[in-house]
């Protein structure tokens, strides 16, 4: 919630209390309203800000001297130790103006001076530093300061004065000989003002995780497809240079049997890694290969008309994440409707071909009937049935038939009876030997999440996640983690990870990617899946005001799409200067209240807003998957100038396209390869099946996957669809389930980048650092 917001909510709120206060020899209402805007947290730069906007140009002079004036603000740097470090803050003011420096938020000894000089600098100099400039009573912070320190053998011979001039790489990173298991870590550094940005790329593709944005790449279990060429992309606002590319050599890690007397050099077992195909290990026997791994994740969290769930998002999330590590082709969404869920399994089914590994991983409501699987998008009915619902098995029926290699369905949900439901299914599977289903509880049972103040995972995720990256077969992984869930003393007893296979061969999630003789409508429906995760590329906004404005994008899931503004240049005489965004289309229905907030925390951004840019406006966009037309909306700028009272307003139109998965056209209800055909039922007029009220596990307390997963209190339920009510609160405390109990709270809406246009190196927070359990 913005100043403005917050203040014209206590103003009304605190409304009576202030005329009561009148009376009494205390004060005024205006006195009772700062001191409750103080109590709860409102700076003096805040109050400033606010009234700045509101054009109180009298109550700004009551609250903000006009004698302090910022002129030059300390810029950020990358540096080599051993140099000297300056940071300059220039300010004006009526009297005698005073600094003090600060690194975080402990003050930087003997450092009252206009110039903070470090020399020489040393590692421990690295890190976030701002002034303080003191006028009388009053006083102003300057913006920070970010130092990244780079400790380099030789000098390249730059002296102090080069970090003024071009970009310079100082630190190039070097060629490694790894076996799988192993942890790779790359680092490269480049010195200029400011900080540079990083992009590592792996044969000539930019890799989308958290690590490939930062200047050393850490990957912590290497895997065959890791072997590459790499090289890191470094960029200073418009100035972009590159590292040398070396090579990254992954072997495995097996033991080499040959009939005969041959000898095996270190060289030909990292061939083999590599993909030569000469040596042939263990006799006459070929490593499983996929020819592409595709993977659709969906998570479904705010149900229309049933107990909303919380953990979907970041299971999502974090798998997400791994999958791309394992080179899987990645769609993840959140919150699709009937209609939605149908045309996005269409688009995975058309990606399937001979050899590919698919993978669908759901987590939402869900149930089981006569052993055959359904999940329930966020737009069925109470109670629901097998024609609101997706049917699993049908949509195996239908990977069979691209003769994938490998099917894997993790299925994180209840397995409860609908009791609404007594359509009987007759799906007539082909017997392959590549089939794994991973479901996260037993049949007739409930699955659950953990409840916390914070987002956190599903029970399921995790402890799927600590294992998803070993090189292993499916189904010993699963095995693991069936067995590390069962040593979780919250579940034990409730929920106990269920394995089907009937996989034949040594299929792992590991195996390399060996592309076949793709065809042409292959080739083209990889292209667009591939379009479904083009971000819009950043831009400057100029304004005839004199004014710039940066506009950033970045992605949380494939249907989430987040915008970020920030003022790169404002003119000299403009005191106020604030950037926002506006006009969407209808069919995003986006809440105005959660655009444009100055932390993404408060409009819903919670997995990404530590690789978020800062001091910036933050607007989510979520179900993009509705938008019908290109994205177009207006970028308003609002400035104040000194010579002038009120508020002046430009404003420029901006269309994105289509961003994301909005490419891919799911809105439309009626397609011609519809999911339609995806769930064939004999006895449902659209030939989908139906299911049962289950739920996603909340991501609170543990109970099972039918009801909301984020409750902090979870009653008995009575009546609940699926005919199965919450065990009572005192055998399930610290539970919540995704089948059908009642929920009295709903989660608060959340979200997860993967990839952002910026690569910006700004402090990280944690994320969850440890799970906490309530009484449901």
């Amino acid at each position: 919630m913005s100043m403005f917001n917050l203040v014209n909510k206590k103003i009304s709120d605190e409304m009576e209390m202030c005329s009561l206060k009148v009376l009494e020899l205390e004060g005024s209402p205006s006195r009772v309203l700062l001191r409750l805007m103080g109590d709860r947290g409102c700076t003096l730069g805040h109050l400033v800000d606010l009234l700045q906007t509101m054009g109180h140009t009298d109550a700004l002079q009551c609250v903000k001297p006009p004698g302090i004036q910022i002129l030059i603000q300390p810029q950020s740097v990358a540096i080599i130790v051993g140099h000297n470090l300056r940071l300059s803050c220039y300010a004006v003011g009526k009297a005698g103006v005073q600094f003090q420096w600060f690194k975080t938020k402990e003050e930087v000894h003997n450092s009252s001076s206009p110039d903070l000089v470090i020399s020489p600098v040393q590692l421990t100099d690295a890190g976030f530093y701002i002034c303080r400039v003191n006028c009388g009573d009053s006083f102003e912070f300057s913006q920070w300061a970010q130092v990244d320190v780079l400790n380099v053998a030789t000098s390249y011979g730059l002296g102090s004065h080069s970090l003024e001039g071009r970009l310079k790489v100082v630190i190039q990173p070097q060629g490694q000989r790894l076996l799988v298991g192993d942890t790779l870590q790359l680092e490269c550094g480049a010195v200029g003002r400011p900080i540079p940005r990083y992009q590592w790329h792996r044969n000539g593709v930019p890799l989308h995780f958290p690590e490939a944005s930062k200047r050393r790449l850490t990957i912590p279990y290497l895997l065959l497809e890791h072997h590459g060429k790499y090289r890191c992309e470094i960029c200073i606002n418009n100035e972009r240079t590159w590292t040398n590319e070396v090579d990254i050599l992954v072997g495995p890690r097996i033991s080499v049997q040959f009939s005969g007397a041959m000898e095996c050099s270190e060289d030909d077992v990292f061939a083999f890694g590599a993909g030569v195909s000469e040596l042939i290990l263990n006799s006459n026997q070929e490593p499983p290969y996929a020819t592409d791994k595709v993977a659709l994740l969906i998570g479904n969290l705010s149900y229309r008309n049933h107990p909303q769930l919380k953990a979907p998002m970041v299971d999502v999330y974090d798998l997400t994440n791994l999958l791309r590590q394992l080179n899987f082709k990645v769609v993840s969404l959140l919150d699709l409707t009937e209609s939605e869920m149908r045309n996005a399994v269409d688009e995975f089914l058309l990606l399937l071909h001979k050899g590919v590994y698919g993978l669908l991983y759901y987590a939402g409501h869900g149930y089981e009937n006569y052993g055959n699987s359904f999940m329930v998008p966020v737009d069925a009915p109470n109670p629901y049935h097998s024609a609101n619902c997706l049917c699993v098995q049908s949509i195996l029926k239908l990977m069979q038939e691209k003769e994938t290699g490998l099917n894997v369905f993790l299925l994180d949900m209840c397995r409860k009876r609908n009791i609404h439901d007594d359509t009987t299914p007759n799906i007539l599977l082909r017997v392959t030997a590549n089939i794994v289903f991973g479901y996260a509880t037993c049949q007739d049972a409930e699955a659950f999440e953990l409840s916390s103040s914070g987002f956190t995972n599903g029970v399921f995720v995790k402890f799927l996640k600590k294992r998803l990256l070993e090189d292993e077969k499916i189904t010993v992984l699963l095995d693991r983690v069936a067995e590390d869930m069962g040593q979780f003393d919250a579940t034990k007893g409730k929920q106990a990870l269920e394995i089907r296979s009937s996989l034949s061969e040594r299929r792992a999630l590991t195996d390399p990617v060996l592309p076949g003789d793709s065809s042409d409508m292959a080739l083209a429906h990889n292209r667009q899946w591939a379009k479904a995760h083009e971000l819009p590329e950043s831009m400057s906004l100029d304004f005839d005001c004199g004014a710039q404005i940066k506009l950033g994008f970045a992605a949380e899931f494939s249907n989430v799409l987040v915008i970020y503004t920030h003022i790169v240049k404002k003119p000299e005489d403009m005191f106020f200067c604030q950037a926002h965004v506006t006009n969407f289309s209808p069919d995003l229905d986006i809440d105005p209240k959660e655009m444009n907030r100055e932390t993404p925390e408060e409009t819903g951004i919670y997995l990404l807003s530590s690789s978020l840019p800062q001091h910036c406006l933050y607007t989510r966009l979520s179900s993009l998957q509705k938008l019908r037309d290109q994205l177009g909306f207006t970028v308003c700028l609002q400035g104040s100038f000194k010579a002038m009272d009120e508020l002046v307003d430009w404003t420029t139109d901006v269309n994105i396209g289509k961003p994301l998965i909005a490419r891919l056209d799911l809105y439309r209800t009626m397609r011609r390869n519809s999911c339609l055909q995806t769930c064939p039922m004999p006895h449902s007029p659209c030939h989908s099946p139906r299911a049962e009220h289950l739920h996603h596990h909340p991501q609170g307390l543990l109970s099972p996957h039918c009801s909301s997963p984020y409750l902090d209190v979870c009653e008995p339920l009575q009546g609940a669809v699926g005919g199965s009510g919450c065990v009572s609160s005192t055998l399930y405390d610290n539970c919540f389930s995704r089948y059908g109990c009642t929920s009295s709270d709903s989660p608060g809406r959340a979200s997860i980048p993967i990839e952002t246009t910026d690569d910006i190196n700004e402090l990280q927070t944690v994320f969850i650092n440890s799970l906490q359990f309530h009484h449901q």
